[in-house]
């Protein structure tokens, strides 16, 4: 197995778990996320970010690194996010 592919999927845990806190936090921001993905206790943002994350996996495996390279962009930004919307009440 490719270490670029562990890689995606510790990152992919990672996303998971912001994606998860991020729903649970009850953050007044949450009103502008589409109401399909916030229902169920955000399945379809689950939904969407398995999709992501597999999408990435599959692409990375048949040679295209520059998927790979995308999905760890995207992880940084979701951890940055994260921090700037849920950590910063002020």
């Amino acid at each position: 197995m490719s270490v670029a592919i562990i890689a995606l999927f510790l990152l992919g845990i990672g996303n998971f778990a912001i994606l998860k806190a991020f729903l649970a936090s009850g953050h007044p921001a949450l009103r502008h996320v589409p109401r399909f993905l916030r229902d169920n206790g955000g399945r379809g943002s689950l939904i969407l970010e398995f999709i992501l994350l597999v999408s990435a996996m599959v692409l990375t495996s048949e040679g295209h690194g520059a998927a790979g390279i995308a999905y760890g962009i995207y992880a940084m930004l979701n951890g940055a996010t994260f921090i700037f919307v849920v950590w910063n009440d002020g």
